[in-house]
């Protein structure tokens, strides 16, 4: 018999979901929030410094909210996934034949033959019964678990990261070309941001680009015409 090539390992972009989310959600709302604030203070103040501070403090607060919100929020979908588990843990050991049974009836829905559904489920539970419930029940996947300080760090990193680049941009600039440039060069990243997330995931790039791209102007110009009328206003 011929020797058979081994097929290589498959590499699918949805296992990289968890770690994709958080780092283009922190870096997009990095660059978002800090040009928009940029653009937002330089329509209305009257010395390059008070944008500057304004960018750092919006660096350091943004960093800092996003590690926490990421925390809380994906800490909560830990918390519900230990207690559905423990809850599985615990049936298994109360009533096992009606756990086989409900794990009989999941494999028997998804097409499988009533004697195949029950030979796989009795195959599974033998092997890894609360595994299984966890997959096939409960839909946690291994690459979908909740990992809160992962998710932190990851949104905090990439929250400095994106807001640093307009903040780069503004110091470069003198203070009436800030909103106009800073705005162009957030554009930029926010594009390029688009393409790789995008591309990182497997979707297409260029709905990618578009989609980041208008949010990002829309959310510029905003702060731009109520950081003009107040300047107007104040002077």
């Amino acid at each position: 018999m011929a020797d058979q090539a081994i097929k290589p390992a498959e590499n699918h972009a949805v296992e990289r979901i968890g770690w994709l989310r958080a780092a283009v959600l922190g870096a997009n709302d990095g660059i978002v929030s800090t040009a928009s604030l940029l653009v937002g203070v330089a329509a209305a103040a009257s010395a390059k410094h008070e944008v500057l501070v304004a960018g750092v403090a919006g660096l350091v607060a943004g960093g800092m909210s996003m590690a926490a919100g990421e925390y809380v929020s994906v800490s909560s979908q830990a918390d519900t996934e230990a207690a559905d588990l423990a809850k599985e843990r615990r049936e298994l050991a109360e009533v096992p034949e009606f756990e086989l049974e409900e794990l009989t009836g999941i494999y028997r829905a998804r097409g499988l033959s009533e004697d195949l559904a029950r030979q796989v489920a009795a195959a599974l539970t033998a092997h890894d019964a609360l595994g299984a419930h966890a997959r096939d029940e409960l839909g946690l996947a291994e690459m979908h678990r909740a990992r809160p300080i992962q998710a932190a760090l990851t949104s905090a990193a990439t929250f400095s990261v994106g807001a640093a680049l307009p903040l780069v941009a503004a110091v470069l600039l003198p203070l009436g070309e800030i909103p106009l440039l800073v705005s162009l060069a957030a554009l930029c990243f926010l594009m390029l941001l688009g393409g790789i997330g995008a591309a990182a995931g497997g979707a297409s790039v260029s709905k990618g680009v578009i989609r980041v791209a208008f949010w990002g102007a829309l959310a510029m110009l905003a702060t731009y015409l109520i950081g003009s009328l107040f300047g107007t206003s104040v002077g």
